[in-house]
């Protein structure tokens, strides 16, 4: 693999805040786009750092970043952060995407994983986006958790997080070692989730945030794992329908498909996979061609715009 070292970035918010991020140049030769890998909740870009150089070698200008108040964007005080969701999408993933629109000029992509497929579509920016490739795209709502893990994932994210959030003014994951830790405006989102995202906007900027997701214009290839308790079926179809001005593919793999006993929701980005599953990634990046048509669980048809 590539050994070439990337470019440590900051990125200027419009709210003034600063995240930090890496480049990763493209190998020489035509730059096939330029991709924005968006980290799942609590788990820091340096994660997908691996996947970046794999992208960078087959020719894409990548950007990784942390969103504020996680890994490189931690800020010096995280207990009473309020720092939302909303504000990683509308903020951090918007400024991400404009930073990366300014230095090139190649093809707007993003790779989103978790709530990373999400966060697109609440950016102005998101409209720029040509290919959107997601992994366990959903934004944690209880209702759509695999329903055998279901009332452990509840009392783990729903129960426990909000009260140590409570007790210490952050959830503490890296204690626990169950994630990065959370400001505390994140972790509550994600325990107090609805099976609707706008619910957490203030009633008058509900049909605004619908209509910012619905102009998000990108082909979007989502992948559901059949072992992830998180990413389901019904979750990424939930996300997915907020997306209604893009065509959109969902796609169920299972373990078995790579020679796995087990994937879930994170291993899809370890190294291993270098050679199967991302491999197939490049023939959506480079071609926006679907690399398992014989794996289709839904499409849908974009909706004009109105």
């Amino acid at each position: 693999m590539d050994g070439r070292k990337p470019e440590a970035v900051a990125i200027t918010c419009q709210d003034g805040v600063r995240l930090g991020g890496h480049i990763w140049a493209a190998a020489p030769g035509p730059v096939q786009g330029a991709v924005v890998i968006n980290p799942a909740t609590g788990v820091a870009a340096r994660y997908y750092h691996r996947y970046a150089r794999f992208l960078a070698g087959h020719g894409f200008e990548v950007l990784t970043f942390d969103y504020r108040g996680i890994g490189l964007s931690r800020p010096a005080r995280l207990r009473g952060c309020p720092y939302r969701w909303r504000d990683w999408g509308e903020r951090d993933v918007d400024a991400a995407l404009g930073f990366l629109v300014a230095r090139t000029e190649a093809p707007l992509m993003v790779v989103g994983h978790s709530i990373g497929g999400f966060l697109p579509g609440l950016a102005e920016n998101g409209a720029r986006i040509a290919r959107l490739l997601t992994m366990g795209a959903q934004y944690a709502w209880w209702g759509d958790y695999a329903p055998r893990q279901r009332a452990g994932l509840f009392l783990k994210w729903h129960v426990a997080m909000p009260a140590l959030t409570a007790l210490c003014g952050y959830f503490p994951g890296k204690r626990l070692g169950w994630l990065e830790d959370l400001p505390a405006g994140v972790a509550h989102e994600w325990s107090f989730r609805g099976p609707r995202f706008e619910t957490s906007h203030p009633p008058a900027a509900r049909e605004e945030v619908r209509a910012r997701m619905a102009s998000v214009r990108a082909e979007i290839l989502a992948v559901a794992m059949s072992d992830d308790p998180l990413g389901t079926v019904p979750a990424l179809s939930r996300t997915l329908g907020y997306y209604t001005g893009a065509r959109r593919t969902l796609i169920g793999l299972a373990p078995d498909d790579y020679g796995r006993e087990a994937i879930g929701h994170f291993s899809l980005f370890h190294d291993s996979h270098a050679e199967g599953f991302w491999r197939d990634t490049l023939a959506f990046l480079h071609e926006g061609r679907n690399p398992w048509p014989e794996h289709v669980v839904k499409t849908w048809p974009e909706r004009p715009c109105r």
